[in-house]
């Protein structure tokens, strides 16, 4: 029976009931519980120091009012971060590879913080849709190119995050198909094959944390323009 390339992005299910639930849940099962105790394991240390110097590089630009998103963007963060390295292991399903989940992170996100602008500064807030010393004829036509910017920005925030994956993890299959094909008939090719997949893997290892971090990032210059 020939299996589609894609069937590895369909969401799975088990008697008709839908497992993404699991899967979103799995990453915060996962993650340890800080003690009580004064020291920690190096685990605990490692993972507290990323998070501070994420969420520190994160809210730098911003001010004081920005900075009640820090735990919502670091959150957010450190689970996009582990259901894509989650993707990468054999047999596992990626909920980010759905662009509903995404755009279900991305929509009300950047709907937020248009809210706060509109709600705290709405004249810089639609101070955004027309350039400083436009031509007075090019004023209509600048406000709508603005406009549909401003409402690209979510489907863009979530198509990217789903293309990257979801081309990376294709990739990683047709090398590994081929390498299979390959190594009976021509084992050197089929080695060369291999090692090509090997780096592919490590590249998809760093894809999967720098996409995580340009969603986040983005949505914080988001929230840049409007607080």
């Amino acid at each position: 029976m020939m299996v589609s390339f894609f069937d590895q992005f369909a969401s799975p299910s088990f008697l008709g009931i839908p497992l993404i639930a699991i899967a979103i849940a799995l990453p915060w099962i996962l993650f340890p519980t800080p003690p009580s105790r004064w020291i920690n394991n190096r685990l605990i240390t490692i993972q507290t120091w990323f998070i501070n110097r994420f969420t520190n590089q994160l809210m730098m630009p911003l001010n004081v009012g920005g900075h009640k998103w820090a735990l919502l963007l670091a959150s957010l963060m450190v689970f996009l971060i582990t259901i894509n390295m989650l993707g990468l292991l054999p047999y596992t399903f990626t909920p980010t590879t759905q662009l509903s989940l995404n755009m279900g992170f991305a929509v009300p996100l950047w709907l937020a913080t248009v809210i706060i602008g509109m709600r705290n500064q709405p004249t810089v807030a639609l101070g955004h849709l027309l350039p400083e010393g436009t031509p007075i004829p090019l004023i209509p036509v600048l406000i709508i190119i603005e406009t549909i910017s401003l409402f690209i920005r979510p489907l863009a925030l979530g198509v990217r995050l789903t293309a990257n994956l979801t081309a990376g993890h294709l990739l990683i299959q047709l090398i590994a198909t081929a390498a299979f094909v390959l190594l009976p008939m021509m084992p050197t090719v089929a080695i060369l094959t291999a090692t090509v997949l090997f780096l592919l893997t490590l590249l998809e290892v760093a894809v999967a944390m720098i996409q995580a971090y340009v969603f986040v990032l983005l949505l914080s210059l988001y929230l840049q323009e409007n607080v």
